[in-house]
């Protein structure tokens, strides 16, 4: 993997700061403790907090049966602090923190899995092209033959003069995006910004409808480095449809692994603000969001098309009946490839199921209607006729977060 460019960020971190392709856009002007609002960085050259390690100690002894002294541990993690201002987790302190993490995340239709989260640690990474390289046996690990293992990889934690290292890019594999004179563009609109930074640093891309990004990656000495991924890491399924063999003209891919990258882990005080994370894929993040929004893809003109739909009046609704298509192409192609993906109705039930088994377990169950709720037939998913329990994302520990500067840096831009 080799280092195609690099660029200095601004030397003054900001003391102020998902999203992940199925949500919904976030609602016009939140307040401050709305949860589709990014949530601000922790404040560099402030120690961990006590009352937060603590807690999180607690947490982990009471449930899983820790047959540690949790005294003696917590003079140890006191200790750390004092003398560091951080402490260091334990193998089993991190790999169930990143699991319940996952539980909390309450935009999550897909957490009755919570617990089999695969936890990769590479705590002792640091250096950006070491980042990159793990970043590719990451995607490399999670594939197994196409049945997709939900799996985390966390980096070297924040210190209190900041992050060690972190990724710029929003997902491992995110796709170019090239704007035209006309106005159009090739490729995925949400990453214009992202190239022309990536240009910037000296990579070029095919100039295609579908080129792989390269990673960025920040280290400590805050230059930003260009890695482009290797190709035996990146899976892509070729989309065609079950019935209409003219849809493999539309020359239509998209990636296997949703692994998410800009997102920062906090367990117990600590952050880990490289540590990205997949799952595997719900049919319509694809076929109803990435190929359909119109900053983006927009391919339901030329499904419509296709299929000879009339498309003269939106009262045919013609839109609706081709994202039908569109999304059973979906389906059927990853089937057909043998690569893990699950289907809006299928996940419904199953979300339902977790909230049952909170419930039994005596917790409450975080979860946003909004994110939760599925962008195709929502009212037809047993998820969007229900309420759920309220939740205060800023004291919901531990969680993955989403900082403003990193989805700044995402856009291509600089905090």
């Amino acid at each position: 993997m080799t280092d195609q460019g690099s660029t200095r960020t601004r030397t003054e971190r900001p003391t102020c700061p998902i999203p992940h392709d199925a949500h919904h856009p976030p609602a016009p002007s939140p307040t401050p403790t709305d949860p589709t609002e990014p949530a601000p960085a922790p404040r560099v050259g402030e120690a961990v907090d006590r009352a937060e390690a603590r807690t999180f100690l607690d947490r982990f002894v009471r449930e899983t049966k820790s047959p540690i002294d949790p005294d003696e541990r917590w003079r140890r993690i006191s200790d750390q602090i004092a003398n560091t201002g951080t402490y260091t987790h334990t193998e089993a302190e991190l790999g169930w923190g990143a699991r319940v993490a996952w539980r909390n995340s309450a935009r999550c239709i897909g957490r009755l899995y919570w617990n089999n989260l695969q936890v990769r640690d590479r705590r002792h990474v640091h250096r950006p092209d070491e980042v990159a390289a793990e970043c590719a046996a990451h995607l490399r690990d999670t594939w197994r033959e196409g049945h997709i293992r939900p799996t985390i990889t966390v980096f070297a934690p924040d210190t209190p003069a900041g992050p060690q290292v972190r990724i710029w890019n929003e997902q491992l594999i995110r796709y170019a995006g090239y704007p035209l004179p006309d106005g159009t563009t090739v490729g995925d609109g949400r990453n214009i910004g992202m190239t022309r930074l990536a240009h910037r640093l000296g990579w070029r891309g095919a100039g295609t409808a579908f080129d792989v990004l390269p990673l960025l990656v920040e280290g400590a000495d805050e230059i930003l480095r260009c890695h482009p991924l290797p190709p035996d890491a990146i899976r892509e399924i070729a989309l065609t449809h079950p019935e209409q063999p003219g849809f493999a003209e539309l020359d239509l891919r998209w990636h296997a692994v949703p692994a998410i990258s800009n997102m920062r882990l906090e367990i117990g005080g600590v952050s880990y603000s490289a540590a990205p994370f997949n799952g595997w894929y719900m049919g319509t993040e694809i076929g109803a969001r990435n190929l359909v929004d119109a900053d983006r893809y927009d391919m339901l003109p030329a499904v419509a098309k296709l299929f000879a739909l009339d498309t003269s009046s939106e009262r045919t609704l013609w839109r609706d009946r081709a994202l039908i298509e569109l999304n059973r192409a979906v389906l059927h192609s990853f089937d057909l490839a043998g690569a893990t993906i699950t289907d809006h109705h299928t996940e419904s039930a199953r979300f339902l199921s977790h909230v049952r088994r909170e419930a039994d377990a005596g917790r409450e169950c975080p979860a946003d209607w909004s994110w939760i709720v599925p962008p195709v037939s929502g009212g037809l998913t047993p998820v969007y006729h229900r309420y759920y329990d309220d939740y205060d994302e800023a004291t919901l520990r531990p969680a993955y977060v989403l900082d403003k500067a990193a989805v700044r840096r995402a856009g291509g831009q600089h905090p």
